[in-house]
């Protein structure tokens, strides 16, 4: 216990690769492998590597997901369950104006107050997959803490209070009568530290000193709504505070001066995670943490994903499962599926990796409603065109309402990339890279990747001259993001001279064969004089390759 005690507190001011290397020499001690399911997956990176991503994941390119819990209720937007705690931001300034102060209404109180009331999984699973949807994901539990379906290690629970529905159960149920494979987002490794704002107090004003409800415990429920429950088992804050508490970006990945979790916090997370794969047989799991749960202070992600791995060998009779973690190395990305937060890779990456954004704020904002601020339907659908062409999945976020709809403007902008895949699906799905990406003017504005992704959107704005090209057996797509002036495309890659293949017939899909010529610039397109739709036009090309 005590050498156990040491390596505990020097990790809080150990970086992440030095607390790798106390794992590997097993100077901290590893939880055994007792329930997780067996195969031949092992708990451990070098076994993880013989993962193989399956066909039907690459082949299905565009997934949607209902990133939707408590924190949607207030409709005020991402990380409500911890920027209300801090003074003097908007969320807190909100909170205030709602629902009054935090040291007498906080977050479980939000949760209690969450009702669901008009959620219907169907209806808006069956939406998502005539929009092109290969694959949906709900949302498991949040950095809140609080478990979104039937679990016996989480008192806090949606079907225990607030919905008092199995939210979880209700959208696998929906995937499975739409016929699309089901995944689940799991992000709750991270309570332990992004709570910490919790224990906290006013510094000025009529509430100076008085604590927030962060440390709170069952003891103080008596004759309340919550009584019987521990508030400590959703706050996870019966710990000291981490150096700089206040800012959340030094602790993401454990060292830095983070209070690093003790084992019970991390068994019950292992527990947690292994009920929800074995009740709901999740086909896609994402850890939003940098590359596994609680690694390297713990191992229980890896075993999280060995039982994952495992379990779909025994349902499928070979491996089936979709496994995503961010900033991952190069050992790592053969382990699980990199996932880009925000964001995309700026060349054809040789492994299948995943972009998960949204159309808005991860949760839902009414202000995006009020001020027409979604990404528009042509920015989902270039986006997806830029993915695909380097190897990568779509996975778009549609904010869910508290109650459990979604907006008029999110309903069109669904509807509008619906509209374009019915065309033009068959240049995304199944398809693989080209040789090369793309062209045009954008790729020369490219902003790099920083951290876990978060460079969407910063680089030269789309045209009529940037194409990106997927193929698919000896056929290349070219789609145009745009609609050139003159209503002649030209692409230059496809100039004579470019070892390109005798080019036979051009077509524009959704539309009929086009007259063509290949010259030294470029293959040179005649367009119709009609632009035949929105968004994004696709050129399919025979001869080519």
């Amino acid at each position: 216990m005590k050498r156990r005690t040491l390596i505990k507190g020097l990790a809080t001011a150990l970086p992440s690769l030095y607390l790798s290397k106390l794992y590997a020499s097993n100077l901290l001690p590893a939880y055994s492998n007792s329930g997780i399911a067996t195969g031949p997956f092992q708990p451990t990176w070098a076994s993880l590597a013989q993962y193989q991503v399956p066909d039907w994941f690459r082949d299905a390119k565009f997934g949607i997901w209902a990133h939707w819990g408590p924190q949607c209720q207030p409709e005020r937007g991402d990380w409500y369950a911890r920027g209300m705690y801090e003074e003097g931001s908007d969320l807190y300034k909100y909170h205030i104006q709602k629902y009054g102060h935090p040291s007498k209404f906080g977050f479980k109180d939000v949760i209690n107050e969450w009702k669901a009331e008009n959620w219907n999984p169907d209806e808006l699973v069956g939406l998502y997959k005539r929009a092109g949807a290969k694959y949906f994901m709900a949302l498991a539990n949040h950095h809140d803490n609080f478990d979104l379906y039937d679990s016996k290690y989480q008192q806090w629970n949606s079907t225990k209070i607030g919905p008092k529905k199995d939210l979880i159960g209700g959208w696998a149920k929906a995937a499975k009568q739409h016929d699309l494979p089901f995944g689940v987002t799991v992000h709750a490794s991270h309570p332990w530290t992004w709570y910490e704002v919790a224990q906290g107090a006013d510094k000025s004003g009529p509430y100076a000193g008085i604590p927030y409800d962060g440390k709170l415990t069952k003891a103080g429920g008596t004759g309340k709504w919550w009584d019987g429950y521990d508030p400590q088992e959703l706050y996870a804050q019966n710990h000291a505070l981490s150096q700089n508490s206040a800012d959340m970006s030094s602790h993401w990945a454990w060292g830095n001066g983070a209070n690093v979790p003790d084992k019970a916090y991390c068994d019950k997370f292992f527990n947690r995670t292994i009920e929800l794969i074995d009740k709901y047989g999740p086909e896609l799991i994402y850890f939003d943490d940098n590359m596994l749960p609680l690694w390297p202070i713990s191992d229980v992600g890896l075993k999280i994903a060995a039982h994952m791995y495992n379990t779909s060998i025994k349902k499928h009779g070979k491996l089936q499962a979709a496994l995503f973690g961010k900033i991952l190395d190069e050992q790592q990305r053969k382990c699980m599926i990199w996932d880009i937060e925000r964001g995309q890779s700026n060349q054809i990456e040789p492994l299948p990796w995943q972009t998960d954004t949204c159309i808005g704020n991860w949760h839902y904002d009414r202000r995006l409603y009020d001020n027409k601020g979604y990404k528009s339907a042509k920015t989902v659908i270039h986006t997806l065109a830029d993915v695909v062409s380097k190897n990568g999945n779509l996975l778009l976020n549609i904010p869910v309402r508290g109650d459990g709809t979604i907006d008029s403007e999110e309903r069109a902008v669904v509807e509008e990339v619906a509209s374009w895949m019915q065309i033009n699906s068959e240049a995304i799905y199944s398809t693989r890279p080209w040789k090369v990406f793309g062209e045009g003017p954008a790729i020369e504005s490219a902003v790099p990747i920083s951290a876990q992704g978060f460079n969407e959107g910063k680089g030269k704005p789309f045209g009529a001259e940037d194409f990106r090209f997927t193929v698919k057996d000896k056929t290349l797509y070219a789609i145009m993001l745009g609609w050139p002036a003159g209503n002649e495309a030209v692409v230059k890659k496809l100039a004579t001279g470019n070892q390109m293949g005798n080019i036979s017939s051009v077509s524009l899909l959704g539309n009929e064969k086009l007259s063509f010529v290949q010259t030294t610039m470029g293959l040179k397109v005649k367009l119709p004089e009609q632009v035949p739709g929105n968004d994004a036009f696709v050129l399919k090309i025979e001869g080519a390759i």
